[in-house]
């Protein structure tokens, strides 16, 4: 994920509004965009890391001209004809603002109410026992790898081929980069890793700032 979708630490997008008394949704229709997503993840093919790819892999110019939540649908929109739940026509009568004909088939079944409450009360946790040793303890340094993945990753690249110590050990927690690609959980030891900010951002950042991640095994080396 080395495209306009890994933003973090870029420059030239100006401020970050900050809106006082925020709503947690803008208008009705962001709620119910949050509706239809946890709906489908109940019943659908998939995980987290594998929407997130989803996302990623829309074109750039169509990216930033999107909301947050319009991301979310245009995820929807695709899962959903992926699967079967809407044919193209009925993608492109979404396009042209008239509501398409969802079957609710044997195929397609409405997610029941409960499953998906259960789902929004339990979340879905992505801690896992393994038999590996974790490589590294609270107190080593390590460095980062300069990683060029295709598809996801929870390695962004401001924080590539960087030096931190690590704060705190997980366990292990299914790998995103393999589950992105439905290629299996593959846990690995998941640690938090803490940088200065002179050592992300250079001489310009305050020197008593920090930047703590939480990243895979598999992103690291001992420094």
């Amino acid at each position: 994920m080395d495209g306009i979708h890994d933003m973090g630490g870029m420059a030239g997008f100006g401020p970050i509004p900050i809106e006082v008394d925020e709503p947690v949704f803008h208008d009705a229709w962001e709620g119910r965009v949050l509706a239809l997503n946890l709906t489908l993840t109940t019943f659908l093919p998939g995980n987290i890391d594998y929407g997130r790819s989803i996302i990623e892999q829309i074109p750039p110019a169509d990216y930033l001209a999107m909301t947050y939540y319009e991301r979310w649908f245009d995820r929807i929109l695709v899962r959903c004809q992926m699967n079967g739940v809407i044919d193209k026509s009925g993608l492109e009568a979404v396009h042209t603002g008239t509501p398409p004909a969802v079957g609710v088939t044997a195929q397609n079944p409405p997610a029941p109410p409960d499953l998906v409450l259960a789902f929004v009360q339990a979340g879905n946790p992505a801690h896992r026992t393994v038999d590996v040793p974790a490589a590294f303890k609270v107190g080593d340094r390590v460095h980062t790898r300069n990683l060029r993945r295709e598809g996801h990753t929870r390695l962004p690249r401001y924080a590539r081929d960087k030096t931190g110590i690590v704060v705190a050990h997980h366990g292990a927690h299914v790998l995103p980069d393999s589950n992105a690609k439905m290629e299996g959980e593959n846990p690995t030891h998941l640690y938090s890793i803490r940088f200065d900010a002179q050592t992300l951002w250079g001489p310009d950042a305050h020197p008593k700032d920090t930047v703590t991640l939480d990243l895979w095994e598999s992103y690291l080396d001992p420094a």
